[in-house]
């Protein structure tokens, strides 16, 4: 009897235990699930879509309990409604992008401070300067890139054409030799306004004798765009590239010039160093350059536009457990081999950051590199425009384009367009 009574309670002691385990284990379960943490980014780069997913798969499979949803935009013109929506309604995605200059003024309030992050030190000189207000750094530079025209230098082989273009009439020179050698001069994705109201007006600005001084003299209205030489140039590069390009340039969108570019249909395009994943996903073996387009007929020596075009942020709202998520992720993407890998041999990027080797780059980067190294680039100006100008400038643009508007009207649309950008 009193051995019965002992297994009895040793069974029942044994089942205590057992039972007290079993709840420790759930605990920790659920304590494990209470960590994970969703992260959601915007992401602007049409271009890497696919290799961007696969990063964060990368990144995830590191941090398990880290999961990470991706939103794509891009390809047309981003004018940020959405964005501006979900942050106005505290639903804003934990980690986006930013151009800097008067876009980071603008959405300052919604920026976290990241000048405590290890990758800062390693950020290239410069690529900071318009993130930061005062000593603060509020992103992190996505990459650098450098624009101009895209050349296919076997169709410019083919056409005998062995000297780049340096001015508008040896531009035009150039188109006339490709169109006789039964070559379509110019690919034109003219149905993004942002092509036409970001990087073809940036060419304008950046003639001025001094483009940060003309832009506060537009700002103060000692000067105007209407009886400027240089905009009226920039309408005589737009008429070359409408005679020597595709016939529906407002009904062809970038994934659209990009296939005719990328099928050797067409020899030059006005981009950057970026559609290096698109050629690379299209046509691999395509001999491509880089050149700066040339606005008027003075000789001299041509500059390639090349600047930080956007950094990530992490949005200010979000709770601190996303931001030191979000952290960990930006710091992984730059700190990293395997994200290192992503950026250069994946995505095409020039790097921001000293410590990113960047020969894995692909031709256009390397192209550019190249110009950067030799002191013949320019910082786009676009930076320091009025908020929302771009998007009326590419539209003002489309009705020239379309006819709609002469030289003259469209001059005085762009001024309209500063003075009413201004006010907003």
């Amino acid at each position: 009897m009193k051995k019965e009574l002992l297994n009895i309670c040793l069974i029942g002691t044994l089942s205590l235990s057992l039972y007290g385990c079993q709840q420790k284990v759930k605990k920790e379960t659920q304590e494990v699930k209470q960590d994970e943490i969703t992260l959601s980014i915007r992401n602007p780069k049409v271009e890497i879509a696919a290799p961007f997913e696969e990063m964060v798969q990368a990144f995830e499979k590191e941090h398990p309990h880290i999961n990470i949803e991706v939103h794509t935009v891009g390809g047309a013109i981003d004018d940020l409604s959405d964005l501006k929506a979900e942050l106005a309604a505290g639903k804003g995605p934990d980690i986006f992008t930013n151009q800097g200059g008067k876009s980071a003024e603008l959405w300052h309030d919604y920026l976290e401070d990241l000048s405590g992050e290890p990758w800062v030190p390693q950020a290239l000189p410069k690529t900071l300067a318009s993130i930061k207000s005062g000593e603060k750094v509020y992103g992190m530079p996505m990459n650098i890139e450098g624009y101009g025209f895209i050349y296919n230098k076997d169709l410019f082989a083919k056409a005998g054409i062995q000297q780049l273009p340096t001015t508008l009439n040896e531009l035009e020179t150039t188109a006339e030799r490709l169109k006789k050698a039964g070559i379509t001069p110019f690919a034109l994705g003219y149905y993004e306004k942002w092509q036409l109201g970001d990087h073809l007006m940036n060419i304008a600005f950046l003639q001025q004798k001094d483009p940060n001084a003309y832009i506060t003299q537009l700002n103060n209205g000692s000067k105007t765009i209407t009886n400027n030489q240089k905009f009226k140039d920039l309408t005589h590069l737009l008429d070359v590239t409408l005679k020597y390009g595709n016939s529906d340039p407002l009904e062809t969108d970038y994934t659209m010039e990009m296939d005719i570019f990328s099928k050797g249909e067409a020899a030059i395009a006005l981009q950057g160093n970026w559609i290096q994943p698109l050629i690379d996903q299209r046509s691999p073996n395509l001999n491509v350059g880089i050149m700066p387009i040339p606005l008027s007929n003075n000789h001299g020596e041509q500059s390639l536009i090349v600047n930080t075009p956007n950094y990530w942020v992490i949005n200010k709202q979000t709770t601190p457990k996303k931001k030191q998520a979000a952290k960990k992720f930006l710091d992984w993407m730059v700190s990293s081999k395997e994200g290192q890998e992503f950026m250069t041999k994946q995505f095409r990027f020039i790097p921001a950051f000293k410590n990113i080797p960047s020969n894995q780059s692909g031709p256009l980067a390397t192209e550019t590199l190249r110009y950067y190294k030799e002191g013949r680039t320019v910082s786009a100006s676009t930076l320091y425009f009025p908020v929302g100008v771009r998007e009326q400038f590419g539209a003002a643009t489309q009705q020239y384009v379309a006819k709609r508007l002469t030289q003259t009207q469209l001059l005085k649309r762009y001024q309209y367009a500063w003075e009413s950008a201004q006010g907003e």
